[in-house]
């Protein structure tokens, strides 16, 4: 069967609409095949692909369909030829990968994974042993399992956005996210996990994560049967072969049961001994609920500054138990300004400097979970723009202001609302002024399509690329995991999905990017003419393409 593949010279004579001139575009070599899956398409299933796929390398399926799980990627691409996966809605709805054991399995590094519903993966929806993979876009729900796990060995950087997980996980072992990451094949390693909302666990910890660093930034978290998050060190490798960080920014954490909102430094089975960095995130607590922040096993240091600590029908916080830590310095390290804390509130640390106290933080509407600052509210212009580390034990690569806002839902990649900058810093995950969806304060929905994101957005990325083969050697089977990951016992339930509530979208996509031969040729930077020929290229490819592999 022949495939077009785009590395080859690809001469087209297009009009861009307004201009009148005809460009001879040669394909990018960061481009690689494109392939198409679905009915009528030339391949039926992702299976049939997987093992073609090559550095560079597009998979577009085809969505108002289901297709069936156990989906295994083996095949690498590079730091700059990723491989990109790639759900196409078809009137208005996402692909639906669904069931086996692990419904997409990555063991291949370099990806690109967006726009799918995953659901029902009996013991894992997405299984991640790999480095440099993004999720994007994507649903992860119903997953009597783990919903979204990354091994301990094996699985370098991974990066989420955009993404929704609800309705997963089991009892205390199973979690809807569960990242590590290994610090012996992939050192610096990183998760990042940004405008994301995970919700309605049905166990474990909402966000649990091993990594040896975490970037959490403007995420909405609630409904966790523990934990909402949980940061704590590796299980199974040697302790001290790093220190694990975690900086938490720009979040909502809502706790609607009594257990604790966060646990920090280890729990029981590996620690981090490692510093924490709490910075405009708003802790919203249920009435009867534990203390904000548990401190737990080997830590350096904590910092909070600018958050919210409120309960719901008023009363106190306990803002942190620290009775089970184990301080690295043999004595507590806590920093912060500015958080604004409920009256009658305890456990408040000694070394906090500007704390506000208050009946009332002044929610636009608590009712409809509007977070943000009303105009007269005690959190405006009250934060600390400067946030400071303990003395002596900096915070390392921390994320300065807050540039966006969380959302009870998620927006098309790109479209996070921008947190507006206008005197001085608000306390919390708002800045008074965000604009926040209509929609956003009623229900959970993933609207859109990929937009590229813009340079702010992107600027974290992670470029590291010390292995752009295929990593650790392939292994089938589960010796290295987490001791929680035990065979699923036979017949575990499967939860009921919801219906696909995706609103229609126009999507115009295209196997040509914006960067190799487009990027030096005579519409560089021109911006919509560069779009119109990129978008009439890539439909051009793509027929031709069809024809082809047929």
């Amino acid at each position: 069967m022949q495939q077009l593949n785009t590395r080859h010279l690809a001469t087209l004579s297009l009009v861009a609409p307004g201009i009148g001139l005809s460009l001879l575009l040669t394909a990018s070599p960061a481009s690689g095949a494109t392939y198409e899956v679905g009915r009528g398409k030339p391949y039926a299933s992702l299976e049939a692909v997987a093992p073609r796929l090559a550095a560079g390398d597009v998979v577009e399926v085809h969505g108002d369909a289901t297709y069936s799980g156990d989906i295994t990627f083996k095949k690498s691409g590079t730091a700059s030829k990723k491989i990109t996966i790639r759900g196409v809605r078809v009137n208005g709805r996402r692909p639906v990968l669904s069931g086996g054991a692990n419904t997409v399995v990555f063991g291949g590094n370099h990806y690109v994974f967006e726009g799918f519903d995953i659901t029902r993966g009996t013991s894992r929806c997405v299984f991640n042993r790999a480095h440099d993979v993004t999720i994007r876009d994507t649903v992860v729900r119903d997953c009597p399992g783990h919903g979204i796990l990354g091994a301990d060995s094996g699985s370098g950087s991974l990066t989420l956005e955009y993404v929704e997980v609800y309705a997963s996980g089991r009892g205390d072992t199973r979690h809807p996210i569960y990242i590590a990451t290994d610090e012996e094949t992939y050192p610096g390693s990183v998760f990042r996990m940004r405008h994301s909302y995970v919700h309605d666990g049905n166990g474990g910890n909402n966000v649990k994560s091993r990594a040896e660093r975490n970037e959490i930034y403007y995420n909405w978290i609630e409904g966790a049967k523990y934990h909402e998050i949980e940061l704590i060190g590796p299980d199974g490798q040697a302790e001290g072969l790093a220190r694990e960080d975690s900086d938490v920014v720009g979040n909502v954490f809502r706790k609607t049961g009594k257990h604790f909102v966060a646990r920090v430094g280890g729990d029981g089975t590996g620690q981090t001994f490692g510093r924490f960095r709490f910075v405009n995130n708003t802790f919203l607590l249920a009435p009867g609920s534990n203390s904000a922040i548990r401190m737990f096993d080997g830590i350096e240091s904590v910092e909070m500054s600018n958050n919210v600590f409120y309960r719901v029908g008023g009363g106190g916080v306990d803002v942190y138990v620290d009775r089970s830590a184990s301080w690295a310095a043999g004595r507590a390290l806590i920093s912060g300004a500015n958080n604004w804390v409920s009256a009658g509130s305890s456990a408040i640390p000694a070394s906090w400097t500007g704390t506000v106290r208050g009946a009332d933080p002044g929610f636009a509407n608590l009712g409809a979970l509007d977070l943000r600052p009303s105009a007269r509210s005690p959190l405006v212009d009250a934060g600390a723009r400067k946030t400071a580390s303990p003395s002596g034990y900096p915070f390392p690569r921390p994320l300065d202001a807050p540039q966006f806002a969380p959302e009870r839902s998620v927006r098309a990649p790109g479209g996070a609302p921008r947190r507006p900058a206008a005197g001085a810093i608000d306390i919390g995950a708002y800045e008074h002024g965000t604009a926040i969806a209509a929609k956003a304060l009623e229900f959970a929905g993933n609207m859109g399509a990929w937009d590229d994101l813009d340079d702010a957005e992107r600027a974290g990325d992670d470029v590291r690329d010390e292995d752009d083969g295929a990593g650790a050697p392939w292994c089938d089977t589960e010796d290295d995991m987490d001791g929680d990951d035990a065979a699923e016992p036979a017949g575990a339930p499967v939860v009921t999905s919801r219906s696909d509530a995706d609103a229609p979208c126009n999507r115009v996509g295209g196997s040509c990017s914006y960067g190799g031969a487009l990027a030096g040729g005579p519409f560089a930077g021109t911006g919509a003419a560069l779009t119109a020929a990129a978008a009439l290229l890539g439909a051009a490819l793509r027929r031709r393409a069809g024809r082809s592999r047929g």
